[in-house]
């Protein structure tokens, strides 16, 4: 298992603890869908935990280059490059760089595919649940995020369009794969910060 490991880089190249908690979210996301593919794919045991691993690595690692290398010339090519250098296996490396749409890797595997569709949607579930009064990811629900990707002036930084793109990449209605992130989130609210306060 890997994820100990990407866990340590991660949080090597990041000290700004908005960011790892952004890698956090996107990382238990994907691992809801690694175990989805998983289960469609007929593996179980060791396999399947050998998926959801590859898959929480790519999620823990997307974006762990951007603090020290945040331009577009720069991430993520220079933290795949370390990566490359360091034998970390070559499906995560696309992934990592078919999720920046900048970067001439189109999205081809369902790994690729997940990742890009739950990146700005982690980030968007976060923005939803800060503006909740108790600061809780479990006050959100889905159809109300749905709602608040229509109010421009809400969390403007977040990509609608990807959020959108990669519902369609995974084949889903945009509504369950809100709920399906928003149940990966839920399920992780303590480690992301997201359990709420008393109002």
């Amino acid at each position: 298992m890997q994820r100990d490991k990407a866990m340590a880089l991660m949080q090597e190249w990041t000290q700004g603890e908005s960011l790892r908690k952004h890698a956090l979210s996107v990382a238990f996301c994907c691992e809801a869908y690694g175990r989805t593919e998983a289960a469609h794919l007929g593996l179980s045991g060791d396999d399947t935990e050998e998926l959801a691993d590859r898959y929480v690595c790519a999620g823990l690692l997307h974006d762990f280059d951007y603090e020290r290398h945040p331009t577009p010339e720069e991430h993520p090519f220079v933290g795949v490059n370390f990566l490359r250098e360091h034998g970390w296996p070559e499906e995560i490396l696309h992934a990592i760089l078919a999720h920046a749409d900048y970067s001439g890797v189109r999205p081809e595997t369902h790994l690729d595919k997940t990742l890009f569709a739950c990146d700005e949607l982690a980030g968007f579930l976060t923005a939803c649940a800060l503006v909740k009064p108790t600061k809780s990811i479990h006050d959100v629900e889905a159809r109300g995020a749905v709602k608040k990707m229509k109010e421009k002036g809400f969390a403007r930084a977040v990509k609608r369009e990807d959020m959108t793109a990669g519902a369609e990449m995974l084949g889903l209605p945009l509504e369950e794969h809100v709920a399906n992130c928003l149940g990966a989130m839920q399920a992780h609210a303590q480690e992301l910060g997201l359990a709420g306060q008393p109002v």
